[in-house]
C-alpha cells in the first residue's frame, strides 16, 4: 500500500508521521484491498487536526477525520473512525454476497 503524507499550515514532528504512517500500514489488517491512503496534517489555531483517504480496489473512498488539540490522540482518533469505517465496509460486502 502506498501512503503519501500532506501538511497543511505547518510541519509535523518525524516520529508523529512515521506513528501515523505505521498505523495506516496496519490498516490492511481489518480490509486487505486498500490501495493506497493519503494522510493529510492541518493546524488550525490550537486544534490539530488530521484527515485519512483510503482509495479502496472497485469501491469509493474512505475518508477518516480526527482533530484534538494533541496531535497523537487526533492520530488514534482518526485511526479508530477507519477502522470502524473499514470493517463496516466489508461486513457490507460480506453480506451481500449471502
Amino acid at each position: 500500500m502506498k501512503v503519501n503524507v500532506t501538511h497543511r499550515h505547518g510541519s509535523v514532528d518525524a516520529a508523529i508521521e512515521t506513528l501515523a504512517v505505521s498505523k495506516t500500514e496496519g490498516l490492511t489488517k481489518y480490509f486487505d484491498r486498500i490501495e493506497s491512503a493519503e494522510i493529510i496534517f492541518d493546524h488550525t489555531r490550537n486544534l490539530q487536526e488530521i484527515e485519512l483517504i483510503l482509495k479502496i480496489e472497485h469501491g469509493e473512498d474512505i475518508i477518516a477525520n480526527g482533530s484534538s488539540e494533541e496531535l497523537r490522540t487526533a492520530v488514534d482518533q482518526c485511526i479508530d473512525r477507519a477502522i470502524r469505517q473499514l470493517t463496516d465496509h466489508k461486513s457490507k460486502l460480506r453480506d451481500d454476497k449471502h
